[in-house]
């Protein structure tokens, strides 16, 4: 039997985007928003990207490096107050070994003509696969997508 292992971390990312919690809410809703920005680097393929976005609802995105791994990520929806808060929890997965479980609680509140959004990830990390600073480093590359989409910008243009 090989050894197993756990990492438990806990993350925090803030951001203030230039416009209201409507349009950045939209981002993370809208089915065709968030395919464009919630995505792997441009040199993967990319498998595919689901959202059923309501209490209840599933997320699943797949892609990785054309001669790599499949990197899986699925969500469950537990709360959404539209314009203020979305949590939801998630496996990643490495083709088919589970890699970590998270907890996401994202929220938004108005920040003069714009949006603080403040982005907390609790995870723990399963026998070594990844570590609570290279899925920061992933969100914070994440969140900086979400900036480009939500200035109108298309990624790779």
């Amino acid at each position: 039997m090989s050894t197993r292992s756990t990492c438990h971390g806990t993350f925090v990312v803030e951001r203030v985007y230039p416009v209201p919690p409507a349009r950045v809410f939209d981002a993370w809703s809208d089915p065709a928003a968030k395919a464009r920005w919630f995505v792997g680097p441009e040199e993967w393929c990319q498998e595919g990207h689901e959202l059923d976005f309501r209490v209840g609802g599933r997320e699943r995105l797949s892609g990785g490096p054309a001669d790599g791994s499949l990197h899986v990520f699925e969500a469950l929806y537990h709360e959404i107050v539209s314009q203020q808060r979305i949590i939801y929890a998630y496996d990643m997965y490495l083709d088919r070994t589970r890699i970590s479980v998270s907890l996401v609680t994202v929220e938004m509140e108005p920040s003069g003509s714009g949006t603080r959004m403040v982005f907390t990830e609790q995870a723990v990390f399963l026998d070594g696969h990844e570590t609570p600073e290279g899925r920061e480093k992933g969100a914070r590359v994440l969140l900086d997508q979400l900036n480009v989409e939500l200035q109108g910008h298309r990624r790779g243009a």
